[in-house]
């Protein structure tokens, strides 16, 4: 694993004498260099709100020019109270209510992607309670034999909620909508990819049947978005997405679709290898012919183990020159399915250590199951213009518990 950068071992040192519980840090002076790089590309970006929602990644991203795709009340709420404007924000999620839909309206959000006809309908008729035109995105699931899905978050080529085939969306008839301006299409099938050739392919792949789609519709095509789904690596076996690769991959894709404009939504490769989780070691112990680590947090802080089958990351904080072997790593819940992998770590690892899980920036504490047996709530600070600044202290049951 790459070494920490010195402020990041700097502020966990500091944090750990502070929380008596685990911890969650963002390095947002990485995090900012990172992401003025990705605002030079010439497509525009949305930071997609579920990957992170913290406050200050909000307020860094948007001071540094991005808009925000959000898929609930909460994010939109969040996404508001750090000062964004309402034309900053997509409004994107299968989940859609008219109650839902109005009460972005009254928000001031302006764009859409609609996921049914359903909702396109009630969005339509809704547009009647603001002054401005909602714009809107047409989602579109597309489907190849050759690709199983079943693994793949978002579904790949499998039949998802997301969205609605292109047969589906010709039952539409464009000169009907009076309220609101159907503007281009969205389609988003795949998740951490880390190929830029393999972006290439699946986008260019796209082309030809939405373009089909936009001329059977006879649709102006300004924009196609097409989400986000780019990788980044838990392992060092995998090789790092360079952003100048998808620059090219995106540039083939323009060359492809009739659209005039590409956008795309970045979350976990926006803020996913700028955070850290430090947790407690309780005990080690030997069961079985195993080394197991067990540890004072588990998935329910870190969930993606258990969903997606691949570890975060993990180090111990402290040097050691003990040798290294295999353990298994088990968080604090009663259930088999609270284990964060496998990995080489020193054999003299007892209580009072503290592991170091890195890239988890993204689908971190928010994509966990925090409640289940009520263990305390761990802590979250960022790592700012060389300040530490401590947003949420470690919570015990007692604080959400009625």
């Amino acid at each position: 694993m790459t070494a920490l950068p010195e402020s990041i071992t700097n502020a966990i040192d500091t944090l750990c004498r502070q929380f008596d519980a685990p911890f969650f840090v963002y390095d947002l002076d990485r995090f900012e260099q990172h992401i003025k790089q990705l605002a030079k590309a010439d497509v525009k970006l949305w930071y997609a709100v579920k990957a992170n929602p913290l406050s200050k990644v909000i307020q860094v991203l948007a001071n540094n020019g991005f808009n925000f795709d959000v898929a609930s009340v909460g994010e939109l709420n969040q996404v508001l109270a750090q000062g964004v404007a309402p034309e900053r924000i997509l409004n994107t999620g299968p989940a859609k209510s008219p109650k839902q839909l109005s009460y972005f309206l009254q928000q001031g959000v302006r764009t859409y992607v609609v996921e049914s006809i359903g909702q396109l309908n009630d969005l339509n008729a809704l547009a009647a309670e603001v002054d401005f035109t909602p714009q809107v995105l047409l989602r579109v699931q597309l489907r190849w034999d050759e690709e199983d899905g079943r693994h793949n978050p978002l579904g790949g080529c499998a039949v998802t909620p997301f969205g609605m085939s292109a047969e589906d969306w010709l039952a539409i008839d464009l000169d009907e909508l009076k309220g609101v301006e159907v503007k281009g299409l969205h389609i988003f099938q795949w998740g951490n990819v880390l190929s830029a050739q393999r972006l290439s392919e699946l986008w260019q792949a796209m082309s030809e049947p939405l373009n089909g789609l936009a001329d059977k519709l006879g649709l102006d095509y300004q924009v196609l978005d097409l989400g986000g789904g780019l990788g980044i690596a838990y392992d060092d076996e995998s090789q790092a997405l360079d952003w100048r690769d998808v620059e090219t991959a995106l540039a083939q894709a323009k060359s492809k679709t009739y659209a005039r404009s590409l956008w795309m939504e970045l979350g976990r490769y926006a803020i996913g290898q700028f955070g850290y989780y430090v947790c407690p070691v309780v005990e080690q112990k030997h069961n079985s012919g195993q080394h197991q680590l067990i540890m004072a947090g588990g998935v329910n802080h870190l969930m993606r183990p258990a969903i997606a089958g691949q570890a975060f990351p993990a180090t111990l904080k402290r040097q050691s020159d003990a040798a290294l072997i295999e353990q298994a790593v088990y968080g604090p819940l009663c259930t088999g399915l609270d284990k964060l992998g496998v990995f080489d770590l020193p054999a003299d690892i007892g209580a009072n250590d503290h592991l170091i899980f890195s890239q988890c920036g993204a689908y971190g504490f928010t994509e966990s199951m925090p409640f289940f047996l009520c263990h305390t709530l761990p802590g979250e600070a960022v790592v700012y213009q060389g300040q530490i600044e401590v947003l949420r202290e470690a919570q015990d049951a007692s604080s959400w518990l009625r």
